[in-house]
């Protein structure tokens, strides 16, 4: 039983998002009281986001969905000195023209998931629209005097650096102010008066939250989540095939999309032990559900997966899409390949169990030596379950074996299943 009054903070801390909060009982009232405004920025960096945002899209959406207003804060301005959180070096500087490129290409993503009508409707707003504006001495005057240097080098961002003798610039150092100063903008233009992100922005925005105070005497609220990783330890949003876009569009960027398919497969290729974490977050299935399908085990658990990729799918491309994917995969993997029209060879279970990958290619018929496969590897061109293989020393797992079958590729042309029997 929560202990939260809002739906708002039911819902977040119930699905699992809360990690850090400045006033947990403080942002309940104001939540339960009246609607919340509440923005998370997102730098463009690439003409798309990608899974690694997807928690903090979603909060946005539960923020909607709970009575409040979200603020999409794209930040082109701050591109133009790069987020130096959690980083070890500094980010390369993009032109004003790649900048504003990426952001055309984000602003599709929030139409997905965001209602920009009615009543409670998101805003999506640039802070390039004030910061780009500042005079260097007015900023320093009006900003800079509320911050010590000896507070800054403390923050983690800084002092990893420091402790590291590794470089940070100028430039990067003053990316906290700034962050903050947008705080207290939105925080007086519409009233805004929390600020979700991720842990690495912790630093940012409590320097935000004060900020605010002091400029503009106002009580506001900062809210982050937990870093998402894999069971396995992996970052959550990345394989061995790169990050997994949000964009479809190749219009967009044919490097930085990925096609409904791609997405539902990633979803359907979750690790059995995030099923749940999984379903909680990125989808809106309910909680008493969710918890009938954690609790599946032995092959039913691929129940639940495929229940996630639909509803993550869905969510994103449309239903139409998701159904088409589904039924792609199960062409491809439960039917053996017979409509899928691919060359199917059967091994043994616990042959195929780890099987190394070179063999596993030969013995597709992929490739007529371990010499052979190896270069396709070193080319990029092997693929397991349209996974891109990266090492000639990976094994296949159970993980690997979905619905009975393993599918192997060179390019993508080339393809063949191996049936577990």
């Amino acid at each position: 039983m929560t202990r939260f009054q809002s739906k708002l903070m039911q819902t977040l801390t119930e699905r699992g998002f809360l990690y850090q909060c400045t006033d947990e009982n403080g942002l309940d009232k104001a939540a339960f009281e009246g609607a919340v405004t509440g923005y998370i920025g997102f730098d463009c960096t690439a003409p798309s986001l990608h899974v690694g945002s997807l928690v903090q899209i979603m909060m946005l959406r539960h923020l909607q969905r709970a009575g409040g207003r979200p603020i999409v804060l794209l930040g082109g301005g701050t591109t133009k000195i790069g987020d130096p959180s959690m980083k070890d070096k500094t980010r390369p500087i993009l032109t004003d023209e790649l900048i504003a490129f990426n952001k055309s290409g984000i602003r599709t993503v929030f139409d997905k998931f965001l209602d920009f009508d009615g009543p409670n409707a998101a805003i999506m707003v640039d802070n390039a629209d004030w910061l780009d504006g500042l005079g260097y001495i007015e900023f320093l005057r009006k900003v800079g005097t509320m911050f010590t240097v000896n507070r800054m080098v403390t923050m983690e961002t800084a002092k990893n650096r420091l402790d590291n003798e590794l470089p940070m610039t100028f430039l990067e150092f003053n990316y906290p102010l700034l962050q903050s100063y947008d705080y207290a903008e939105l925080n007086r233009r519409y009233g805004c008066t929390l600020q979700l992100g991720g842990s690495d922005q912790w630093g940012n925005i409590i320097t935000g939250v004060d900020l605010t105070r002091r400029m503009e005497g106002e009580t506001v609220y900062g809210f982050t989540t937990p870093l998402i990783t894999t069971a396995s330890g992996g970052k959550m949003g990345k394989t061995v095939d790169g990050a997994i876009w949000l964009n479809g569009d190749p219009n967009i960027s044919t490097e930085h999309v990925r096609s409904a398919y791609e997405y539902w497969q990633f979803w359907r290729n979750t690790e059995d032990a995030d099923v749940g974490k999984f379903l909680r977050l990125f989808t809106e299935v309910p909680l008493e559900e969710i918890a009938k399908l954690e609790a599946l085990d032995g092959a039913d658990i691929n129940i639940a997966k495929v229940r996630l990729a639909n509803e993550a799918t869905t969510m994103l491309h449309g239903a139409e899409a998701a159904a088409k994917a589904e039924a792609t995969a199960r062409e491809t993997f439960e039917k053996g390949g017979a409509v899928a029209g691919l060359p199917t060879i059967e091994v043994p279970t616990a042959e195929l169990n780890g099987m190394g990958i070179l063999a596993a290619a030969v013995t597709a018929g992929l490739a007529t030596s371990n010499g052979e496969g190896r270069r396709h590897i070193k080319a990029g061109a092997l693929k397991l379950n349209d996974e891109k293989v990266t090492s000639h020393e990976q094994s296949l797992s159970s993980q690997d074996i979905q619905d009975g079958v393993v599918k192997i590729s060179v390019g993508k042309k080339k393809h063949a299943l191996l049936k577990a029997i």
